[in-house]
């Protein structure tokens, strides 16, 4: 057991300079090698992300090494000449936390921040393999009372023998996540150990988690890793899904808001998208009004008799029994399920329809050109695509439900064979771009609104995860029509999901081009290697703690090495994501040239079968 006093045998160096929460240590004259022998263990000396101390009264101030440089190169930075004497090495730190000793209770009591700060002069101090270990386990503190530990280990601390890193998902998952990373830097393969490690946590000391985790998968990765423990949803499937089979995903047009659907069919590219949106709109909520009951059906051809009301002839009228304040106070956008015959009608032979002496005659063939036409054609050509044919089948009457949606994604039936602790992953990769947005916002907002209409007690014993893999591609900075649905219902859930139980994990490889709103609500950050400089100065935006300056570690971190910080993490620390088992990783690894083309290539018969599938 440790007592974290002073041991002069790991004392590396003389403090020179503290501004703020970061200070300067001038490393001592007998430190001739990066490696200190201490008890019979060897300890490392200034490797980025370790942690080092200084004792000050009965306070141990804690740090982490940021930089580790000569002062020459300081010195000629600056331009200033250098003087013969300049070999002294010099290594910045960065305080984050603060500690005294119990000697009564033999223990360590932890706080964040730091109060007291050390002054120039005083020595700091390598941590021993069981003041790290201690360290950490004060800084997460004890296990709750009721029995549900939150502390999940998915690796370890690099540079402290392999202590197990735990993250708290009750407030990692609660106050939002994400793992960033640039490509080829372990980042899908963190996610997939995260989420391996959830599944056979105990929280109880008993049973494993029973996890509701809801994962968008653009590039079809997700479903090699969780095989045996997760429902593979597929939105479209071009290769035959040769690898493992997946269920078709049933997500109809009908659970979208009238303004989805709108950015569906109307996208960013019709020059009249300004005047048709009321098209739209009118006959989304007309065909939800048919098929709730409560309007009379548009008709199915021109010629009939006009309605002799004095209101205009394509609004809504109510079947008998129904009062006008029942029509007024329709809501259009709630998930009802109506017909897309009633909609394309609606849009026919009503709104692009006149009234001529008592009686619904055509417009104009020019006016229904300009106006309806190209609406009418982008409609049937998103019903003709192969690709989106589990969104724009047309609905009948009592063919699917709310319920049945609902239970794809969270109720407690799963395929046979898999058991209760499955994720949900919705494989949407082949899907075009116009139609990965418009999903992407009507599986979160449907998400939301079942979280919603839950009670307390509900949403306690309900919580829910929903990973986006790609963030950048749903809520991107910049402002691009087909995006923005989905950037509305994914900041809704960023800023109000934690009221409800419902977390975000957002996964990327381009920080910089996620929408600032929705990434700075994140709580907790992993962070892996990330090259670019423009990513690097993001993420130090929005580091929480005041630690920034580990942005200057990212570019070095070695593959499946990450910065661990937020309220998720026990302290701020450079971790190691555990190894998994080659059927539990992603399907993320790149081609590798040299062995593709080493060999024969595809024969004629293998060319027939791709081009079979790029024409059947």
């Amino acid at each position: 057991m440790t007592d974290f006093k002073p041991v002069e045998a790991l004392r590396i160096g003389s403090i020179v300079e503290v501004a703020g929460t970061s200070i300067r240590v001038e490393l001592s004259g007998d430190v001739s090698e990066l490696t200190r022998s201490y008890d019979g263990r060897i300890y490392p000396i200034g490797q980025m992300g370790n942690i080092v101390k200084i004792h000050f009264g009965r306070k141990i101030i804690f740090g982490f090494v940021t930089l580790l440089r000569m002062r020459s190169e300081e010195l000629v930075e600056h331009g200033i000449p250098v003087p013969p004497d300049s070999d002294q090495r010099i290594m910045e730190v960065e305080l984050f936390a603060e500690g005294i000793w119990d000697m009564a209770k033999r223990g360590l009591i932890f706080s964040r921040g730091v109060s007291t700060y050390p002054l120039p002069q005083q020595g700091a101090y390598l941590l021993t393999r069981e003041e790290a270990t201690e360290l950490f386990q004060s800084a997460e503190g004890k296990e709750p009372d009721d029995g549900s530990n939150p502390l999940v280990p998915f690796g370890h601390y690099v540079g402290t023998e392999a202590a197990p890193c735990r993250a708290n998902i009750d407030k990692m998952f609660g106050m939002h996540c994400a793992v960033l990373g640039s490509t080829g830097s372990g980042k899908s393969g963190a996610v997939a150990a995260l989420l391996h490690s959830v599944l056979s946590h105990k929280a109880n000391g008993e049973d494993s988690l029973k996890p509701n985790i809801v994962i968008i998968d653009p590039h079809g990765e997700y479903g090699a890793a969780f095989q045996d423990k997760a429902v593979i949803y597929r939105a479209y499937d071009p290769v035959g899904a040769e690898d493992f089979e997946g269920t078709p995903i049933k997500l109809p047009y009908w659970l979208m808001s009238a303004d989805e659907f709108r950015h569906l069919v109307i996208g960013k590219t019709e020059q009249e998208a300004t005047s048709q949106n009321n098209i739209i709109y009118k006959a989304v909520a007309h065909a939800r009004m048919v098929a709730a009951g409560i309007a009379e059906p548009a008709p199915t051809e021109y010629g009939g008799d006009a309605p002799g009301d004095g209101r205009a002839h394509d609004e809504p009228r109510p079947v008998a029994g129904v009062s006008d304040e029942q029509i007024m106070q329709f809501d259009r956008d709630k998930p009802r399920a109506f017909c897309l015959d009633e909609l394309v009608r609606h849009i026919t032979y009503l709104q692009a329809a006149r009234n001529q002496n008592g009686k619904l005659n055509p417009i104009p063939a020019g006016d229904f050109s300009k106006i309806f036409k190209s609406l009418l054609d982008k409609i049937a050509v998103l019903r003709r695509d192969p690709r989106i044919h589990f969104l724009m089948d047309n609905w009948c009457l009592g063919e699917l439900t709310i319920i049945d949606v609902i239970k794809q994604l969270v109720g407690s039936e799963r395929e046979p064979g898999v058991g209760l602790e499955s994720l949900k992953i919705l494989d949407i990769s082949g899907l075009p771009n116009e139609v990965a947005g418009p999903l992407t916002a009507m599986l979160a907002r449907l998400l939301f609104q079942y979280k919603i209409y839950q009670t307390s007690e509900e949403r306690r014993k309900d919580p829910i995860l929903l990973v986006c893999e790609e963030a950048h591609r749903y809520v991107p900075d910049r402002g691009e029509a087909q995006y923005a649905s989905a950037q509305s219902a994914v900041r809704r859930i960023a800023r109000e999901g934690r009221k409800y139980g419902l977390g975000l994990m957002l996964v990327s490889q381009r920080p910089a081009d996620i929408e600032s709103t929705v990434i700075s609500q994140c709580g907790t950050w992993l962070v892996l290697r990330l090259t670019n400089h423009s990513d690097q100065q993001h993420v130090a935006r929005f580091l929480p703690d005041g630690l920034s300056g580990m942005v200057r570690t990212l570019p070095n971190l070695a593959q499946q090495e990450a910065i661990f910080v937020g309220e998720g993490a026990s302290l701020p620390s450079r971790v190691r994501i555990k190894d998994l088992l080659e059927q539990n990783l992603p399907r993320s690894q790149s081609v590798k040239f040299a062995n593709g083309w080493n060999g024969e290539g595809l024969s004629e018969e293998e060319l027939g079968r791709v081009a079979g599938r790029m024409t059947g």
